[in-house]
Order: C-alpha cells, then sequence, then structure tokens
C-alpha cells in the first residue's frame, strides 16, 4: 500500500493481485468463493456498506421468503442445511451466507463506496477510487447487481399527499399500517406479497395492477411451479410449456382476467427467458382478492392531497402509499468509459454471454434470473480468470502504482 497524489487528491493506493469485486451480495461472494476455493486466485471484495447482502439484511420486508425452492437459490459449492424449509425465509438466507462467508474465509473490505471505476489502456489496468483509497488491478468484476437501488416513478400530484409515500425497500411489516388504508402500486411479486403482509395486518388494501402480469400458483399438485417447469423444458418447446402452465393455473386459481389481472399475450417462462421478467408465484394474494379484502385498480392517474384518482376517473382515500416499483442498476453511476452497459446498467450483450466484456471486465448477478443465473455466471468468471491468472508471465509490473496514476490522469 502506498500513497499516492492523482488530480491534486491525496489517497491511498493498492494493488490487488487478483481481481476487484465490486459488491458484496450473493453475486460477489459468488465470485470470490469459486476463485479462492476451485483456483487458489486471491480477490478483494468491494462493499459499500458494513456487512455482507446489506440489501438482504437491511432493505427487505420480514415475512420475504425465497420465491423459489431452495436447491434453485444455492450458491456454488455449497448447498442450504437440510433443516431448512423447503422456501426458506430471509433470516434463514442471511445465515445462510454469513456461513458461506466464513466457511471460504471470504472478508469483504467493509464501507467502500465505489466512486469511480475507470480502464486505463495506456497501463491494461482497473483503476477503482473509493471515498478514500485507490484500488488497481487487472480485473474488475461488477457484481452490485440489478438491484441496486430502488426504482421510484414520478406519480403526478405525488409532493401533495399528506400521507407517507415509501418503497418497498423502506417496508417491514404491516404492524405499522394495522386499520389504514394503503395504496400499493406495483403487482410483481414484491407489490402481492406486501399486500398480503398488509391484508394480514388488517390493513384496507388496494394495489395497482397497471400492467399484464402472470399469476401462477407457487406449486401445482405439491410441486414446485419452477421445478415444474424446468423438468418439462427437458422434453417440451418453450411455448408448449407455457401452454401447460396456464391450462394448469387455470383448473387451479381460475381466470385471473376477472380479477383485473390481466395475463400477457406472452407465455410466463418464454416472457421470463426474452424480457426477464419473472410470473408472480402466488402465496396467498389471490385468495384475499377473490375475497375483497385486497381490491384491484388498473391505474393510478395522479395523486391527491387525501389519496389517488384512479385511471376509471374515482378518487379514492388513503393514508399511506407503498411504491412496489421495483429496482435499477447503480452502475452507471460509477464505471465510467465503458461500453459493455446500456444507459439502463445493463450489460449490453444478452444472457447468457453476458457475463463478460472486455479488457478484463465481467459482470455476475445481472441475468434476470434471480440467484440460478448468479451461479452459472460466477462459476464461468472464475474459471475464466483463473486461466489467465495461470499463464500472467509477469505479475510484478502491476506492482507501481504511482505510474500506473501518473499516466492515467
Amino acid at each position: 500500500m502506498a500513497s499516492c497524489k492523482s488530480s491534486q487528491v491525496e489517497a491511498m493506493c493498492e494493488v490487488v493481485p487478483g481481481p476487484i469485486i465490486v459488491g458484496a451480495g450473493p453475486s460477489g461472494l459468488a465470485v470470490a468463493a469459486c476463485l479462492s476455493q476451485q483456483y487458489r486466485v486471491p480477490s478483494l471484495l468491494l462493499e459499500r456498506s458494513d456487512c455482507i447482502a446489506s440489501l438482504w439484511k437491511n432493505k427487505t420486508y420480514d415475512r420475504l421468503r425465497l420465491h423459489l425452492p431452495k436447491e434453485f437459490c444455492e450458491l456454488p459449492l455449497m448447498g442450504f442445511p437440510e433443516s431448512y424449509p423447503k422456501y426458506p425465509n430471509k433470516f434463514q438466507f442471511i445465515t445462510y451466507l454469513e456461513s458461506y462467508a466464513s466457511r471460504f474465509s471470504l472478508r469483504p473490505r467493509f464501507n467502500q463506496n465505489v466512486r469511480e471505476a475507470r480502464f486505463d489502456p495506456t497501463s491494461g489496468l482497473w483503476i477503482v477510487r473509493t471515498q478514500d483509497f485507490v484500488y488497481i488491478s487487472r480485473w474488475l468484476v461488477v457484481a452490485t447487481g440489478e438491484n441496486a437501488e430502488p426504482f421510484i416513478p414520478q406519480i403526478f400530484g405525488m409532493e401533495n399527499f399528506r400521507g407517507p409515500i415509501i418503497h418497498t425497500i423502506d417496508y417491514r411489516s404491516g404492524t405499522d399500517y394495522r386499520n389504514k388504508r394503503v395504496l400499493v402500486v406495483g403487482c410483481g411479486n414484491s407489490g402481492m406479497e406486501v399486500s398480503l403482509d398488509l391484508c394480514n395486518h388488517n390493513a384496507k388494501t388496494h394495489i395497482v395492477a397497471r400492467n399484464a402480469v402472470h399469476v401462477l400458483p407457487r406449486e401445482m399438485f405439491g410441486f414446485s411451479t419452477f421445478g415444474l417447469a424446468m423438468t418439462l423444458l427437458k422434453w417440451f418447446p418453450l411455448r408448449i410449456v407455457d401452454m401447460l402452465l396456464l391450462l394448469l393455473a387455470y383448473f387451479i386459481i381460475g381466470n385471473t382476467d376477472q380479477l383485473g389481472l390481466r395475463r400477457p399475450k406472452t407465455g410466463p417462462m418464454e416472457l421470463k427467458c426474452i424480457a426477464g421478467r419473472s410470473p408472480v408465484l402466488d402465496v396467498g394474494t389471490l385468495g384475499e382478492i377473490k375475497a375483497g379484502r385486497i381490491k384491484v385498480e388498473d391505474g393510478v392517474k395522479e395523486i391527491t392531497r387525501n389519496g389517488a384518482r384512479m385511471m376509471d376517473g374515482q378518487e379514492k382515500e388513503f393514508d399511506a402509499i407503498v411504491l412496489a416499483t421495483g429496482y435499477k442498476s447503480n452502475v452507471p453511476s460509477w464505471l465510467k468509459s465503458c461500453e459493455f452497459f446500456t444507459a439502463d446498467g445493463m450489460p449490453k450483450t444478452p444472457f447468457p454471454n453476458g457475463w463478460k466484456g472486455g479488457n478484463g471486465l465481467y459482470t455476475v448477478g445481472f441475468t434476470r434470473r434471480g440467484i440460478l443465473g448468479t451461479a452459472s455466471d460466477a462459476v464461468k468468471i472464475a474459471g475464466d480468470i483463473s486461466d489467465q491468472w495461470r499463464n500472467a508471465k509477469d505479475q510484478k509490473k502491476y506492482c507501481d502504482p504511482q505510474t500506473v496514476l501518473a499516466n492515467s490522469s
């Protein structure tokens, strides 16, 4: 480690012999574990918060469970404990991640918020700047994921609402909303589950389903719907599988269009593959909608002082609004002069080849396929970096940070 001066700002510099991994969530942990355990390649994990998996620990609601069976959510090299239920809750998943980090001796460097990462073509190295450090490496792994920041839509009149408007990133439990009138904007898995939680706490809940959405039972005839789909895809074309899933869903949960939940024209698995939009796996919300305890709205025209005016012109009063409007990548805010990502912070190269860019750049956690996609990409990244690691003839050329920074400034 050395003290360096660049752009008239003094910072501590460190040359990292292996890759720099930005983000210590499941994606970053998986890459670091594969590198160290399978190939004995060191890495440096940088994390902006003070803990691993900060999104799971600090920014998820209490009733959250994995939407898929645990066998589809395992990280490489270590499965879930046999004692865990089929669908682990958020606290069990956090414990699993902590055990994972401990087992493979993964020690992220916390409170390191990456402000800029830039490739220096002169040296062929990545220069990564945090608030007080400069890190230099041949490889950069972007593991901040597609859900790094909440997406907050701008709805006309939001500033006039007299009650609280929060994103699901700040929602924990329906306890604080008991007997209140709450509008949930968004009908994805989070919106549907938060609505159910509110209903269970006796809140008068309305959910906005502006877009078409596939709702499937989480299980069909005792089998995981996702697992059943994966099995069927081994034998049948994608569209045939979608037809079978929708037919079974119709017999199990009925016609969701009649509940105000319109289905897209594209089938659920096809839509997942081409657009990354996951179907909603119902855990009880549909039953509350059918019983009239959760009301479905087709859209919000504007937010008023006392509530919201719907697309049909009716104005309804609410005490609080919860935005279940999803998340977005934050990569464009810190990864500079890089054409591998779109303006939305997603790899331009489509799945399954979006894990590798040029000049030693890699991405993990951007497949829109959950932890299953993360695990697959982590294995690929570790193998690719290890090949270069073994073939590198002169590691010493990366050990002069002053020269690298001087040449890049």
